[in-house]
């Protein structure tokens, strides 16, 4: 038989009932306000634009702009930073729920996934009929931005079990942040544990320019860190010392959930950001034989672990 066989459920997951969140957008600084829905088995996942009554499907082919964050859209709409709710539900194993949001924007909240995912738990999830698949990667597909030793590139991978791992590796030139490393299983519990609750991140000397193009007006140090060359100027400071790396891997979640179904392969990157994390899902649905469908949720489904550092390439 075709794909890997499971033995855990298989069963479609959704919300056991809806759940409401209000906050400020990180871009625009504007209130924001939604629910989180159920949504019947197989409609995957959704973002609704209750101002506008438009529906914009959660898939890498809806997404209009990466460059501060990710942007789908439809017919005129947008939503942007739809990463973060994505991940939680990502982490959650959910398949089916319908995110809807009075505006452009999805409320930034703390910066991270935590607070969706508690939401998500305050909901509860559900079992429904109808079969949880996976997109299981058949052979390694890369893509790269820049040439060079400090070139980004981002691969997929096949792995050896109905799962999903994660990997990566950023380098930035602050020294608050320096060069890190971190990779993963990613489970209910290992997103919960040790992705959920990193946040976003910025440079001090970027502020004021993203100001004078109108974003980052929501930006502050409840919902960011900040980071001014050595310094992170929150008076917190860090939840955890690979805060940074655990964020982006994060966004990986988030970005790659736009597949429409759980991947069941490895994600390895250097450098990599919301515009190469989309490339890669186009790179991989244009060569047909390099996925096909599966049973099971690679993520509800699979084994934590971590794993080892990565590999240069």
């Amino acid at each position: 038989m075709d794909g890997f066989v499971t033995s855990g459920a298989a069963r479609r997951r959704t919300l056991r009932q809806a759940i409401g969140f209000a906050g400020i957008g990180l871009h625009s600084g504007r209130r924001v306000r939604g629910r989180i829905v159920p949504a019947m088995s197989g409609a995957g996942i959704a973002f609704l634009r209750t101002d506008l009554g438009i529906l914009i499907p959660a898939r890498h082919d809806h997404v209009v702009d990466t460059r501060l964050c990710t942007v789908i859209g439809l017919d005129g709409a947008t939503v942007s930073t739809v990463e973060h709710v994505m991940a939680a539900l990502a982490g959650h194993g959910v398949d089916d729920a319908i995110v809807e949001v009075d505006g452009p924007e999805m409320p930034i909240l703390d910066g991270s996934a935590e607070p969706f995912q508690f939401l998500l738990d305050c909901a509860g999830i559900a079992s429904r009929p109808g079969l949880a698949r996976s997109i299981e990667v058949l052979r390694t597909v890369r893509v790269e931005q820049g040439d060079g030793p400090n070139a980004a590139w981002a691969e997929l991978q096949p792995v050896d079990g109905p799962w999903f791992e994660a990997q990566l590796s950023i380098d930035f030139s602050a020294g608050a942040i320096g060069r890190q490393e971190f990779g993963l299983r990613v489970t209910p519990q290992s997103f919960r544990e040790e992705l959920a609750d990193s946040r976003t991140f910025t440079l001090a000397e970027e502020i004021s320019r993203l100001r004078s193009m109108g974003l980052a007006l929501g930006g502050t140090l409840d919902n960011a860190v900040v980071v001014d060359g050595p310094l992170v100027l929150n008076p917190g400071g860090l939840r955890n010392s690979s805060e940074f790396v655990r964020h982006k891997l994060l966004d990986v979640v988030g970005d790659l959930a736009l597949a429409g179904a759980p991947i069941a392969g490895r994600f390895v990157g250097n450098r990599t950001g919301h515009a190469l994390n989309n490339k890669l899902l186009h790179a991989l649905f244009a060569d047909r034989g390099a996925w096909r469908f599966c049973p099971g949720h690679a993520v509800a489904d699979g084994v934590s672990a971590r794993l080892p550092a990565v590999a240069a390439a």
